[in-house]
């Protein structure tokens, strides 16, 4: 199934655990550092560096790009290092998270709650997923370098619904 972002409420509750997608249009990059960064503006009240609603976050540190490339390898993480930071991000209006790996309970249920989808990418073929990005841009925390949080402009990225709006899993 093709989807293009923004992503809207019936997206996402069309999309069951196992469904496999590809996804083109805008994604913004975010790993653990930005994370506890955004963690933090929201306890102070500060802004989030880019509106959370209808976007999806890929926990990935892309590689720089090499000449005449938007990007080098950009792979998925381990989504399971966000999730200290996830159940806040996703009350605050973050409902699409692209990683890998299994989420714990108290994301499961804020997804649940808040009407939210986890969901993979496959681990291992960076450098291919690579070829999906069109364009990418760093929009905050540029002193995280790679971990930076970047808007990826994207085609046919291919996902699987890992953790549907309903908390159904296949991991």
């Amino acid at each position: 199934m093709k989807i293009s972002t923004p992503f809207t409420p019936e997206i996402i509750k069309q999309l069951k655990a196992g469904d496999t997608i590809e996804l083109s249009g805008e994604i913004y990059t975010a790993r653990d550092a930005a994370h506890a960064l955004m963690a933090e503006a929201l306890q102070n009240g500060d802004a989030l560096p880019f509106p959370y609603e209808g976007n999806a976050v890929f926990y990935a540190g892309p590689c720089p790009a090499p000449p005449g490339k938007p990007i080098g390898s950009v792979g998925p993480t381990t989504a399971g290092r966000m999730d200290a930071y996830s159940p806040a991000l996703i009350a605050a209006g973050l409902r699409v998270m692209i990683g890998k790996g299994d989420r714990t309970p108290a994301v499961v249920d804020a997804i649940k709650q808040h009407g939210g989808i986890y969901l993979v990418a496959v681990g291992g073929v960076a450098a291919l997923m690579a070829k999906c990005v069109i364009k990418s841009e760093e929009v905050a925390y540029g002193h995280l370098g790679t971990e930076s949080v970047k808007r990826l402009t994207i085609e046919n990225l291919p996902l699987v619904v890992a953790i549907d709006h309903q908390g159904k899993s296949i991991l």
